[in-house]
């Protein structure tokens, strides 16, 4: 009976052995695959911000893209993934916050082939929009040419006015 328990003791100890040890290769197996995985995902995101990351290769497919007043950088990073004009939007989205770029209003005609600072370059200068505001061009805003436009009416209305009156009273 004593080399009965002995053995069960014995195939006990080695069976939770070899268990504990599986066990350690499996959790050493799994820690390896997510540090090569995220380190794969951190080279993706570097490389996405600092290098010539492009959707096709050239000659790509052209966007005409159309940004409104008042979209936040975000929206027109989302925009841009929905258009397959960028590979990721999150990265577009720092890369723009890192070069602390403007994005204006307009409508742009952007390439697939286009780096990120490519299309960052296009969308920061309201000079490379196909459809401009003549206003914007000469330097007034549009809310001021309309303020001009009412003043000289006013003008002109009272300037009408006071011919009128100078007829009425000539008569």
């Amino acid at each position: 009976m004593a080399t009965k328990s002995t053995s069960a003791k014995l195939t006990l100890k080695i069976t939770s052995f070899i268990l504990r040890l599986l066990m350690n290769i499996v959790f050493y197996v799994l820690v390896v695959i997510l540090v090569i995985t995220c380190s794969k995902a951190a080279f993706e995101f570097t490389y996405e911000l600092y290098g010539p990351r492009t959707v096709d290769s050239k000659p790509g497919h052209e966007i005409i893209f159309q940004i409104n007043q008042g979209e936040s950088t975000m929206d027109v990073a989302s925009k841009l993934e929905i258009d397959r004009a960028i590979v990721n939007k999150y990265s577009f989205y720092f890369k723009t916050k890192l070069q602390d770029k403007v994005i204006l209003a307009g409508t742009y005609k952007i390439n697939s082939s286009m780096t990120y600072d490519e299309i960052l370059n296009t969308i920061t200068d309201y000079n490379n929009s196909i459809v401009q505001d003549k206003n914007k061009e000469n330097g007034q805003s549009s809310g001021q040419s309309s303020q001009q436009n009412s003043g000289q009416d006013a003008t002109q209305n009272t300037q009408q006015s006071t011919n009128q009156t100078k007829g009425q009273s000539s008569k």
